[in-house]
């Protein structure tokens, strides 16, 4: 009998929603979209964002001959969370479940969905996340703390951006997903440069890895000025460009191209009280500029990384994460849920030690302050100061 040898097959894999639609006022349309997918659907929202879109959304689904039933968001994209509103979308008789408003709906919508066996759709009111594109949910217990990525067999049918409202919400939801966005890239190439797996499976794809860097190089180009038009309520060519890229190509270079240390860095703040204040794209900054100390780069792009998002208003110290005063008891919480071996931290191309992390997450601090105090910036502020100043709504 002939010998066989098993040959070891590498694949690389690409995927994305179904149909990705954007632009002012498109919120109007969006029963026609929905009509193609499923004929009986369920609304996933919170009282806030449908108070702003029920009206505009009740005549879109008139319209294409389409039912409105909206069900109300917990409010926290929990495991329990989720079966509620599977056993609302199988009482209900829904075919398509639609997550509406920020990242946290939207996960649960698809949490949902997968749990009932149905279609889902995002229709994010902020761009505050890459979260709308994917085919996976970032679980979490209760009290906010991490608790898993839930994988999918697909991606949304469907997402669809209203630009106008994106301008028309508080500009720290866009800022928050511009550093969920940044990190995209940072993630990236520090996954190609190791050959790790991406969340889609397999390696990269030459076109992961690109759409992360264009998400890169579009922020640079068009963040502040975006940030701008938002904090006046107005879409402009920068705002499109910046919610492309939180968006669609954030979404599916993270998904395609791999997480590394910020997400984990991310993942570890959760498991303190001391971070709940900030939004999920405002604790990946912090994990952004530790991966980036802990990866070894350069002086200059650290720096410049650091003033960038400083200047957009993303917090780049330990201060303003909550843990300015932190005793190394919590700061070793914080490193040790971020290296569990699961995490994505690991995928970075060299062994991580918990200690290494540690330090680097304490360089945090010093950096910050030094390169804030070099560019002429204000000194960063405790989460007491700075709450009063940005707006107190629901993050993403």
């Amino acid at each position: 009998m002939a010998e066989t040898t098993a040959t070891l097959v590498v694949t690389r894999s690409l995927i994305a929603p179904a149909r990705y639609v954007q632009g002012r006022g498109v919120l109007a349309d969006l029963g026609r979209y929905v009509a193609a997918i499923g004929s009986t659907p369920l609304i996933l929202t919170d009282d806030v964002v449908r108070q702003m879109t029920e009206s505009t959304i009740n005549e879109s689904f008139r319209q294409a001959g389409l039912p409105t039933r909206f069900e109300e968001f917990g409010g926290t994209p929990t495991a329990a969370e989720a079966r509620r509103v599977a056993d609302a979308i199988g009482e209900h008789g829904s075919d398509v479940v639609i997550g509406l408003g920020g990242g946290s709906a939207i996960d649960t919508a698809k949490a949902a969905g997968d749990e009932a066996g149905v279609r889902w759709v995002s229709v994010p009111t902020v761009a505050s996340t890459d979260a709308p594109t994917s085919a996976l949910s970032v679980i979490y217990t209760p009290d906010g703390a991490f608790e898993s990525y839930r994988f999918y067999s697909r991606n949304p049918d469907l997402v669809l951006v209203d630009t106008q409202l994106v301008a028309n919400a508080p500009v720290r939801f866009l800022v928050a997903g511009i550093g969920d966005a940044l990190a995209t890239w940072i993630e990236a190439r520090a996954v190609q440069r190791a050959s790790g797996p991406t969340m889609a499976g397999g390696l990269a794809t030459h076109a992961g890895i690109a759409l992360a860097r264009v998400s890169w190089d579009i922020l640079w180009e068009n963040a502040l000025p975006a940030v701008e038009a938002v904090r006046q309520n107005l879409v402009t060519p920068a705002v499109e460009a910046v919610v492309e890229a939180n968006t669609l190509l954030s979404g599916m270079g993270f998904e395609s191209g791999g997480l590394a240390g910020a997400h984990a860095i991310h993942d570890g703040l959760t498991a303190v009280p001391h971070t709940h204040h900030l939004a999920h794209g405002e604790k990946v900054n912090i994990g952004s500029i530790t991966q980036l100390v802990l990866e070894g780069a350069s002086s200059t792009e650290i720096r410049e990384f650091v003033e960038f998002t400083a200047r957009l208003g993303l917090p780049t110290t330990l201060t303003e994460a909550g843990l300015g005063d932190a005793d190394e008891e919590v700061l070793r919480t914080v490193v040790a849920a971020a290296t569990v071996p699961e995490e994505t931290i690991h995928n970075l191309p060299f062994q991580v030690a918990a200690d290494d992390v540690l330090d680097a997450l304490r360089s945090v601090e010093s950096l910050g302050r030094s390169v804030r105090a070099e560019a002429g910036l204000p000194e960063p502020q405790a989460p007491e100061e700075h709450l009063a100043k940005v707006p107190t709504a629901r993050m993403a």
